[in-house]
């Protein structure tokens, strides 16, 4: 009878025993099937309203935009059905007021028309004038003839230059003008029909470092007209945050043990809102419901060295410390870029005890010994091993992922595995039934899949339709998440495609339209 009892228990722990085993699902078995695809381009449904001119709600226009002369002979300003009018018989330069300033933020002028000879544009400059940038379209007769950048210091010209690009492209002003802030440069853009077209780009950081808080804290935004007899009619002035044009680097938000944030019913992620060149960028944050393909740009993330800037760092790890109620990370500091001469890239530790996920949000950022081309960070604390562990690349002969471990989530990392053969991307760590993977994208047209934390490789990711083709890069960000139960599929993907953005002169990594995946096994 014992023995019976014995063999019973040993059958019932060999069935259990088999049953987590049939639970425990390989990734590499996953199917991944296309769901959707967009890319948003200054998307105005998923803009965040910073400030603006509306001139169809304007009552009392001299006290809600104050408006500067800069000449003796001084335009008219006046709102006439529904349109601000800017008229000078003579030569005018007129300043009118719209906003505060955010260095990362994209301001737009929505053009009627204009006629006549002279300027349209940007200024941002402190209360006393003895701080001043300009960006400005020069016209004649409606026909685009220029794009300039002007920076004043003490009063005193210190640039004055050429921005245009593709000017013999764009002909007519006409439509949308949209100036795109990148920290440490911009871009510019003019958009009618179709696509904004690229009429101007700058990086201004040697004359001019906008980053710095002081200018958050001081500039204001205007509109600005210098006309030589003519006349503009203006539908709408905007300062917003938005999506750019182009997102990547797509990274779920977590939970410190790595398990994805599922709040308000929305999975929520970092990507980076992309720009020109790789200083450029900006972190943003947004959320989507697993169920629907209905992403949501929620706000954009700056981070704070307390050296008095304000950096746009990108391709972060935002996770909640849930037993010290706080949000941390890892992020990296392509910002560097900006001072290549002064400033090196590296992983920094980043913290706030703010709700960073919102509208528009500051992280302290603190080095942790890790400066040189690594990137891409993934980070977690295992209660098996009590250690914090970082999936992340680096540039051994090529981006390569590797895996360190600390016993702290700021600092002391030491590698424990790695690097793997193959080129590696948008490393990230996640769980698949009950254990924890590695996945990685690559430059070899695959995304490839490792155990964790040892970093073997077990496979690759399938997917019916991949965010790439032939003619495209292919180094995408894996970016897999399990879903809990009461979800129609088990698993969810959101990638990212790496077609850059056309007209654009110089370096260019502005990417990516996003695609969606359901994964079943």
């Amino acid at each position: 009878m014992k023995n019976n009892r014995y063999i019973l228990l040993f059958t019932l722990l060999i069935t259990a025993l088999s049953h987590v085993a049939q639970s425990q699902t390989s990734p590499e078995k996953i199917k991944f099937v296309r769901q959707g695809v967009k890319r948003l381009i200054f998307d105005e449904k998923q803009s965040i309203h910073l400030a603006g001119i509306e001139p169809g709600k304007i009552i009392g226009l001299s006290a809600m935009h104050p408006i500067s002369h800069y000449t003796d002979d001084h335009s008219k300003v006046f709102v006439s059905e529904d349109k601000l009018l800017i008229q000078s018989a003579k030569e005018s330069k007129t300043s009118i007021w719209f906003g505060g300033f955010n260095s990362f933020a994209t301001y737009s002028i929505d053009l009627a028309s204009c006629s006549g000879k002279g300027e349209i544009g940007f200024e941002f400059s402190d209360a006393n004038k003895n701080e001043q940038c300009f960006v400005k379209l020069e016209f004649k007769d409606s026909m685009l003839t220029e794009v300039k950048l002007r920076v004043v210091k003490n009063a005193k010209d210190i640039v004055d230059k050429s921005i245009a690009v593709n000017l013999n492209e764009v002909k007519i002003i006409k439509g949308s003008i949209i100036l795109q802030m990148l920290g440490s440069g911009f871009t510019l853009y003019l958009q009618d029909q179709g696509l904004p077209k690229v009429i101007g780009q700058s990086d201004f950081n040697t004359y001019i470092d906008l980053r710095e808080k002081k200018y958050m804290h001081s500039f204001q935004s205007h509109l600005f007209a210098d006309l030589k007899g003519g006349q503009v009619e203006i539908k709408k002035v905007e300062m917003a945050i938005t999506t750019g044009i182009g997102l990547a680097d797509i990274r779920a938000i977590t939970y410190e043990n790595g398990d994805p944030m599922l709040d308000q019913g929305r999975l929520w992620y970092t990507m980076s809102i992309r720009g020109r060149a790789l200083d450029h960028h900006i972190q943003g944050v947004f959320s989507m419901d697993p169920t629907v393909f209905d992403v949501k740009l929620e706000g954009i993330i700056l981070f704070d060295r307390n050296d008095g800037i304000l950096r746009n760092e990108v391709a972060s790890h935002l996770f909640y410390d849930r037993k010290n109620k706080v949000w941390r990370g890892l992020t990296t500091g392509f910002s560097a870029f900006a001072n290549p001469s002064q400033e090196k890239k590296q992983l920094l530790a980043i913290e706030s005890k703010k709700d960073p996920r919102f509208g528009f949000s500051t992280m302290t950022a603190e080095p942790i010994d890790m400066v040189g081309d690594i990137e891409d960070p993934h980070i977690l604390f295992d209660s098996t091993a009590h250690k914090w562990r970082m999936l992340t690349c680096e540039n051994l002969n090529g981006y390569k992922a590797v895996v360190l471990e600390s016993d702290e989530w700021n600092k002391g990392y030491q590698k424990i595995a790695g690097p793997v053969a193959h080129n590696s991307t948008g490393t990230s760590i996640q769980k698949i039934g009950d254990k924890l993977f590695c996945f990685s994208g690559s430059s070899d047209r695959k995304i490839y899949i490792y155990s964790y934390p040892g970093l073997t490789e077990l496979g690759r990711l399938q997917m019916d339709l991949p965010p790439w083709d032939e003619t495209s890069g292919t180094r995408v960000w894996p970016n897999v998440v399990q879903l809990p139960d009461g979800y129609p599929f088990r698993y969810i993907a959101l990638m990212m495609d790496r077609f850059n953005y056309p007209g654009l002169k110089g370096p260019n990594w502005t990417y990516g339209a996003i695609y969606l995946y359901h994964g079943y096994d």
